[in-house]
């Protein structure tokens, strides 16, 4: 059994383009000493950062046990490295332990030979520490992956089991949905804050005003889920509890500034609606059913960020391009607001007639993606009274 204090080496993985998002998170949550590489960030943290990472991480895809890390040139190498690891900190004698696998620029190219030359030595190590010779798997779900990247082999652990974009609230699927980690980095990588208004004129079944507002109530998304790692002995019975606990304790109310999420789709509206519901932030977002043609607004500050239709279907690019130019017609007179538009058009900044502060490379699944971030200044100060 683990001591709660000691150091476990733990990788939070991440869609390209949002290691940076990810690493401030875990910055946030006091993890220092992280290392950020494509796809991951890698940290030393105590045995508790798997509840608390799981149950807080906006951004990332999952939390990992790094079990191992090593050059592995041929299959020899790989199952004596692979042996010679901890699997006995980790594996109780009943643990089901899958094995996955990928290989990118390595020699060992063939990913089921890499699985099972892993899975047997694992079994080999566990019969060492074990003194048996069978192992029935009927216990706690740790599910290991070998990744070959260029010779070099990492091992890993999951915590997580289904990804954590997996909040629990959208379980009424819509056209092309974003992914709730995507639409949280979104919100992180822009200025909006809980006293600025936020506007989603693509608002589809909700997901970015949603994400903002748990952000801005202080919300843990991963609240209403399980986790894989919830059933690992190394754990006690109340060590998710108290995270869980601490969580609900710090979750703030409502917030100040309105969101709201307009959308042409009665259906998406609708199930924006319930989302927001299950998430616990119905009074936080108004839902509209609103063309771009009929946007307006009175404030002064405040921000947009969408997810606007890309035109990718055979058909659809001469609807988007009509689309951004009523985006440029509408939006023109908002100098002080912030303005945020994730689409894979190359041609966004010709057709909206005005070039981006900053722009993010980002993959909306499979789709290349940017950013485009067009920052207002910010709003002055209140006065004190």
């Amino acid at each position: 059994m683990w001591d709660v204090m000691d150091q476990v080496e733990l990788i939070a993985t991440a869609s390209f383009g949002l290691e940076a998002v990810v690493s401030r998170e875990l910055q946030a949550l006091g993890y220092e000493n992280r290392t950020v590489e494509d796809g991951r960030v890698t940290f030393r943290a105590p045995l508790s950062a798997i509840a608390k990472c799981n149950l807080w991480l906006r951004s990332a895809d999952r939390v990992l046990v790094k079990a191992g890390e090593f050059e592995a040139h041929d299959f020899g190498q790989l199952f004596d490295q692979t042996c010679e690891l901890p699997w006995r900190d980790w594996l109780p004698v009943d643990a089901e332990f899958p094995v996955r696998g990928r290989s990118v620029r390595s020699q060992l190219s063939s990913v089921p030979d890499c699985q099972a030359i892993v899975k047997k030595a694992i079994v080999e190590s566990l019969k060492k520490t074990y003194r048996k010779d069978w192992f029935p798997e009927t216990g706690p779900l740790y599910p290991v992956e070998i990744a070959m990247l260029k010779d070099r082999a990492t091992l890993t652990i999951d915590t997580t089991g289904p990804g954590l974009h997996k909040r629990g609230y959208r379980t009424l699927q819509g056209d092309a949905p974003l992914k709730e980690t995507l639409a949280a980095a979104l919100v992180q990588l822009s200025y909006w804050n809980p006293d600025r208004i936020l506007i989603d004129p693509f608002c589809g079944t909700g997901t970015i005003p949603i994400e903002a507002a748990l952000i801005g109530c202080n919300m843990a998304p991963g609240l209403n889920r399980t986790f894989s790692a919830e059933t690992w002995p190394q754990f006690g019975e109340q060590d998710w509890q108290e995270a869980r606990t601490e969580a609900h304790d710090v979750a703030l109310g409502s917030i100040d500034a309105p969101m709201i999420g307009t959308d042409c789709d009665d259906r998406a509206l609708s199930k924006a609606r319930f989302h927001a519901k299950q998430a616990g932030v119905e009074q936080q977002i108004h839902f509209q059913k609103k063309e771009l043609s009929e946007f307006t607004t009175s404030r002064h500050y405040g921000c947009i960020i969408c997810n606007p239709p890309y035109g990718e279907r055979i058909g659809e690019e001469v609807e988007a391009e009509s689309l951004y130019r009523e985006m440029r017609k509408k939006w023109c007179d908002l100098e002080t607001w912030s303005i945020y538009v994730l689409t894979s058009y190359p041609e966004f900044e010709r057709l909206f007639d005005r070039k981006a502060g900053r722009r993010r490379k980002i993959y909306n699944g499979r789709i290349a993606c940017t950013y485009y971030q067009f920052p207002g200044p910010p709003p002055p100060r209140r006065r004190e009274s």
